[in-house]
């Protein structure tokens, strides 16, 4: 397979995961799946900013975030995002710390 090939199959594969993740199944909450898999929307969205930033394109968290969500985060919070139990808060700084570490997420 060729490398143009291959990149539009990887482009293809994330296009279906946010799918996915955005209107498929937005009732999955950003704390179970930073808890469970260890990343999140806002992870996706932050990996997003650094592959623009890689190739010299300027975009700040909150611009790559509403590329991602299709709408402000704000916004998409009080759509879809539910208050978190102390004990999931609790397993999320963990999470966060074992696959972010000090940098938001």
């Amino acid at each position: 397979m060729d490398d143009a090939t291959r990149t539009e199959l990887e482009a293809a594969a994330f296009r279906r995961l946010r799918q996915h993740l955005m209107h498929d199944r937005p009732d999955v909450q950003n704390i179970d799946l930073m808890n469970l898999a260890g990343f999140c929307r806002n992870c996706l969205s932050r990996w997003y900013q650094e592959a623009a930033d890689a190739r010299g394109i300027t975009m700040t968290k909150d611009e790559a975030r509403r590329i991602f969500y299709g709408m402000p985060y704000d916004e998409w919070k009080e759509q879809h995002q539910s208050e978190a139990s102390p004990e999931k808060q609790a397993e999320f700084r963990d999470a966060f710390a074992r696959n972010v570490g000090s940098e938001g997420s």
